[in-house]
C-alpha cells in the first residue's frame, strides 16, 4: 500500500505522510479490512493476532475522522494496562503529527494533577486505563456526551468479570449513536457475545495467523528431562545478545524458574497475572533496557506487550493448541526482521509440539547446545 492506494488517498495529508515516511509496503488484511468498516461509522469486533497491524487499523481512520477544530473528547481509547495505553497514546501521537489535534494519556499510577492539567487543554483524543477514566469521569473532569468513538483494545480483558463495570460506567456517559470498536487477539464467544450487548449490528472480522508472520521465523527444539529445562534455558540466556520472550502455561512454573535462577546468580524479569503493577513494569523496564536477558511470562500477563527486537521467543511448556503457539511464535520475527523458536521438551511433549507443526505446516529442527552454540 503506497500513496497511490485509495486508502491512503482517502486520508487527510497528514497521514498520507506518515504513511509515506512509515516506508510500509502495504496494508495488512485487518487493516484492509476494519478501515472501511470504521470509516462507515459501523460498530465492529476485531480478533487478530498479535503483530497483525491492530492498533492502525482503528487509529487511521479515526485520526482521520477526528475535528481538530472542536475542543473536545471526540474518541476514547481504553486499555487494561498502563503499559499498552502508553504504547497506544505514543502511536497516536506519531501519526497525528503535522495535525493540530491534542492526545491525553490518562493512566493509573500517574500522576492525577497533571492528567487534570492537559484535560484542561480540551485533547481530541483520549488513551487509558479503564479505573483512571472512570475516575476521571465520576469527577466531572472527562466529559463523554460528545465522544463519537470509543475503542476497547485487548477487549477480552476489558469485558471479563474484573473491569466490565469500568468499562459500562466509560460507555454510558456516551450518546446512543456513539461507534464501539472492539479489538483483540482472542475474542471468545463469550465475550463476543457481552460486546454484542453493548453494540449496534457490529460487523464481526476475524483475521488468521498468516504463515509469512511465521516465515521469518526459525522453529528449534531441544528435548531434555523435565528437570533439566533450567538448564537448557540458563544456555539460552548464556547466548550473545538475546533478548527472549519466555512462556510457561502455569505460574507455579515460572515462579519455581525465577527463584532457581536467581539462587544461581541470574537475573530475569517476570510477569504473571499475581505480580503487582509496579513489579510488572519494573520487570518490562529492566528487560526493555537490557539488563535483564530473559523475561518470563504466562500467556495472559503477556497480552498487549509489544517489545522491539525480541531474538528468541522459549517456550518451557508445550502451547495447549496451535492457535496459542502462532500467537507466542508471532513476537519475533516481526517487520521483516528474523527470530527464532525454541521449544524446551521432555517426554510426550515432543509429541504434542509436532502435532502442532503438522497442523500449522512449520517444520521443527532439533537442536542441542554444544559449547554454547546451538548445534543440529
Amino acid at each position: 500500500m503506497n500513496s497511490t492506494s485509495p486508502m491512503i488517498q482517502s486520508f487527510t495529508p497528514f497521514l498520507q505522510e506518515a504513511w509515506e515516511k512509515s516506508n510500509f509496503s502495504g496494508p495488512t488484511p485487518v487493516q484492509e479490512q476494519a478501515v472501511p468498516e470504521i470509516n462507515e461509522g459501523k460498530d465492529v469486533i476485531v480478533e487478530a493476532p498479535t503483530g497483525s497491524g491492530k492498533t492502525l487499523a482503528y487509529l487511521l481512520p479515526l485520526l482521520n475522522k477526528v475535528d481538530s477544530q472542536k475542543k473536545s473528547a471526540q474518541v476514547v481509547i481504553v486499555a487494561p494496562s498502563k503499559e499498552l495505553s502508553m504504547q497506544i497514546a505514543d502511536e497516536t501521537r506519531k501519526w497525528s503529527e503535522g495535525s493540530d489535534i491534542q492526545i491525553a494519556s490518562l493512566v493509573g499510577g500517574a500522576n492525577i494533577k497533571r492528567q487534570l492539567d492537559r484535560l484542561k487543554k480540551k485533547p481530541q483524543m483520549i488513551v487509558g486505563t479503564p479505573g483512571r477514566l472512570q475516575e476521571l469521569i465520576q469527577m466531572k473532569k472527562l466529559k463523554m456526551h460528545e465522544v463519537k468513538t470509543v475503542v476497547l483494545d485487548e477487549a477480552d480483558q476489558l469485558l471479563s468479570h474484573e473491569h466490565v463495570k469500568e468499562m459500562d460506567d466509560i460507555i454510558k456517559g456516551t450518546l446512543k449513536d456513539r461507534q464501539l470498536l472492539v479489538f483483540s487477539a482472542t475474542v471468545p464467544k463469550e465475550i463476543e457475545g457481552k460486546a454484542k450487548e453493548r453494540m449496534n449490528q457490529a460487523s464481526v472480522i476475524r483475521i488468521e495467523q498468516s504463515d509469512d508472520q511465521l516465515k521469518n521465523v526459525a522453529h528449534y527444539y531441544i528435548t531434555c528431562e523435565r528437570r533439566d529445562k533450567i538448564e537448557q534455558l540458563k544456555k539460552v540466556m548464556n547466548m550473545p545478545n538475546v533478548k527472549a520472550l519466555a512462556f510457561a502455561n502455569d505460574i507455579d512454573l515460572l515462579l519455581e524458574l525465577s527463584s532457581k535462577l536467581e539462587y544461581k546468580g541470574h537475573s530475569v524479569g517476570v510477569l504473571h497475572s499475581e505480580a503487582t503493577k509496579q513489579e510488572r513494569e519494573a520487570a518490562i523496564k529492566e528487560f526493555r533496557s537490557g539488563k535483564v536477558p530473559v523475561l518470563l511470562s504466562t500467556d495472559v500477563a503477556s497480552r498487549g506487550l509489544d517489545i522491539q527486537d525480541l531474538t528468541h521467543v522459549v517456550q518451557l511448556d508445550v502451547p495447549r493448541d496451535e492457535k496459542q503457539y502462532t500467537h507466542r511464535a508471532g513476537r519475533t520475527g516481526r517487520a521483516g526482521r528474523s527470530g527464532t523458536v525454541i521449544s524446551i521438551v521432555s517426554g510426550p511433549e515432543e509429541k504434542w509440539l509436532k502435532q502442532h507443526g503438522k497442523n500449522l505446516n512449520v517444520t521443527f529442527e532439533e537442536k542441542r547446545f554444544y559449547k554454547g552454540e546451538l548445534t543440529d
